[in-house]
């Protein structure tokens, strides 16, 4: 059976990952850093997306001996010259919740009106072998930065992020299977699955 390292221990992206991935063929075992006993810190030193997710990819790739799949992901706010961006995890300082976060945003943006308040997830996900090169695919979602929090499902800043094109929902007021048609993680994973799907052949 192949094996395929998802390099996060998030909750909400193992969730995410499992049905994201679930069209691969049965034969290949979607496995996480817990389950392989593998404990790193990894710096995200890079200054883009693509750039830490490659880091990411190649640390967990050596250290486990597998294929692995890494991402890195965040939010980018027009008014705010693209912040969070690649800070969107650390924007409210160390041991901040997700909701610490997106009230920092919201403060950020008091003041700045309908209209003027674009923004998107942007997701970038690199496949790296554990001797080999590495590979990157990205997705974004489109939409706008709201005044309040609402809905309970997702994480991260979805509670304040209205999807363009949804009726005004938040990503947080869209079911799983609905998140997972539309969001940016989903579409960095579908641009990355013939990649990803080749390399487990040549692993086989």
């Amino acid at each position: 059976m192949d094996k395929l390292l998802v390099a996060t221990n998030n909750p909400g992206k193992i969730r995410e990952y499992r049905e994201l991935l679930e069209g691969l063929p049965e034969t290949v075992d979607i496995t996480f850093p817990a389950q392989e006993g593998i404990d790193l810190e990894v710096e995200e030193s890079g200054d883009t997306f693509a750039e830490n997710a490659r880091i990411k990819a190649t640390a967990y790739a050596q250290a486990s001996g597998l294929l692995t799949l890494a991402d890195d992901s965040g939010l980018e706010v027009d008014a705010l010259d693209g912040a969070p961006g690649v800070r969107s995890a650390r924007y409210a300082g160390p041991g901040a919740t997700d909701a610490d976060r997106y009230r920092k945003l919201l403060a950020e943006l008091a003041g700045i009106p309908p209209g003027q308040r674009a923004a998107r997830f942007r997701c970038v996900v690199a496949l790296a072998l554990p001797e080999g090169p590495t590979y990157t695919a990205d997705g974004t979602c489109e939409g706008e930065i709201g005044f309040t929090a609402r809905g309970e499902h997702g994480f991260g800043y979805d509670p304040v992020f209205i999807v363009e094109g949804y009726g005004g929902k938040t990503l947080a007021e869209l079911g799983p299977e609905e998140k997972n048609r539309i969001s940016h993680r989903a579409r960095a994973v579908e641009a990355a699955l013939p990649t990803l799907r080749q390399l487990l052949e040549l692993g086989s």
